[in-house]
């Protein structure tokens, strides 16, 4: 007799929880391996360049890796992009148990973890709106953005607290045993196959032609684009300072404590579960524009601010808090808007295409950030330096000085981002400009009738 495999919220249930654990592991990896390639150099760059190398094969690879999605079963495609995240970590692993680690092989191993990423995130993003009922998206990516934060919360403090008696090989062999149990956790449920629209039947064609739909599709949809814009444009400064610099900025205001920056970033993960659970109770609000811009303003303005100009763990942590907070919210509602407008089948392609439009700024931001904080920020905010006596008052002077003022400036620059998508109606009312997909299915269910 064969069993029955959970469906619905529980086997989306499942999912989660493989994910938390997973993430852990590998949280607990990406904190260890920060510090020893922070111990190595002591400068910002190498950590810039090591996130740029995991995050631009991901962002790039997006559009051919939707389109695959879309062909390809995507529990399948699940399960092999987590098994290539594991193996990058044991190839580590191997490098560092044997005393040949060098910090090029981290950028080569987040290379290729973020090819792997490219169809992970299509084919996890698509999977929600097949495992669980359009009424039930806010709560959903609620619960998949707890993921992160869960992890968050106890990866920092574990890996500070396991370091030492652990070292970095035990840490990275806790990962191997997390990503085991993330794979497993995908054979247990059963993940439907979309049904047709009529546009994804007329989307289909050639490898290329259904990557270039995938572009299409958000372009002539206005709505769609201006949404994409925002993020665009905050990910072109604004997030991009606040990735590359937060944990260096911490360290070389602490004297390199990894204990605080592992309290800070824990606190600012409890944030993120906090907000990931009220996302997944309440669904976000009715109009779920507002969710993603007004959430945008507050994370930027009063969490990012907040970590720029203080000089204290305790209001460190109270702007990491804020900023995990509204980032559940943020992206949870953005997500409920695609899900609901996009028809399933062609998800896969239409959201690779939109990570891509709304994260390839990053990428080359990360080129910059890191050397723009050690060679003119740093100096510049310096004892005596040429930006003390304008923003050393706000910010303070020393190791660090020049780091938290590129991150406040960027919370300034979100917020004023968001609050301009309000003066556009095209992003403003996109909810009532676009048809949900069930709209497209009954007109291709009535066309066959």
């Amino acid at each position: 007799m064969q069993l029955k495999r959970p469906t619905g919220m529980s086997a989306f249930s499942i999912v989660v929880i493989g994910q938390i654990i997973s993430l852990l592991g590998s949280t607990m990896t990406m904190f260890a391996l920060n510090l020893w390639a922070w111990e190595q150099t002591g400068q910002a760059t190498t950590l810039s360049w090591n996130t740029l190398f995991g995050f631009a094969p991901t962002i790039f690879l997006c559009p051919i890796a939707g389109a695959l999605v879309d062909r390809w079963n995507r529990r399948l495609v699940m399960m092999l992009s987590d098994l290539g995240a594991g193996l990058s970590t044991i190839v580590l692993l191997i490098l560092f148990t044997t005393g040949h680690l060098e910090i090029y092989h981290l950028y080569i191993a987040n290379a290729l973890t973020g090819i792997f990423g490219a169809f992970q995130f299509p084919a996890y993003s698509a999977a929600v709106t097949m495992i669980v009922p359009k009424a039930q998206y806010g709560r959903a990516n609620g619960m998949m953005w707890l993921t992160g934060p869960a992890a968050n919360i106890f990866g920092p403090i574990l890996a500070a607290t396991l370091i030492k008696p652990l070292g970095i090989m035990g840490i990275m062999f806790i990962d191997i045993v997390t990503f085991i149990t993330a794979i497993s956790s995908l054979l247990l449920i059963k993940i439907p196959e979309p049904e047709p629209s009529a546009v994804g039947l007329k989307s289909q064609g050639s490898l290329l032609k259904e990557v270039s739909y995938g572009f299409r599709y958000i372009f002539e949809r206005p709505s769609l684009l201006g949404i994409q814009m925002i993020f665009f444009s905050k990910n072109i400064f604004p997030n991009a300072v606040l990735v590359v610099l937060l944990t260096p900025m911490i360290l070389a205001r602490t004297g390199n404590d990894e204990v605080l920056l592992g309290s800070v970033m824990s606190i600012g993960a409890i944030g993120g579960l906090v907000g990931g659970l009220l996302l997944s109770a309440w669904g976000g609000p009715k109009r779920r524009i507002h969710g993603v811009l007004m959430g945008m303003v507050a994370l930027r303005l009063v969490g990012q601010g907040l970590m720029g100009i203080s000089n204290n763990v305790t209001l460190w942590a109270i702007g990491n808090f804020i900023i995990s907070f509204f980032l559940p919210i943020i992206n949870g509602s953005n997500q409920a808007i695609w899900q609901s407008k996009v028809p399933p089948d062609i998800q896969g392609r239409v959201f690779s295409v939109r990570r891509l439009i709304a994260q390839f700024p990053s990428s080359f931001a990360m080129l910059v950030v890191g050397p723009l904080a050690d060679y003119v920020f740093e100096p510049a905010m310096m004892p005596g330096g040429r930006l003390t006596q304008v923003f050393g008052p706000l910010i303070g002077t020393g190791p660090g000085a020049g780091m938290a003022l590129l991150i406040f400036i960027g919370g300034i620059l979100g917020a004023l981002i968001g609050l301009a998508g309000y003066l556009n109606p095209m992003v403003r009312n996109a909810e009532d400009i676009l048809p949900d997909h069930n709209v497209d299915v009954l007109a291709l269910t009535k066309a066959r009738a």
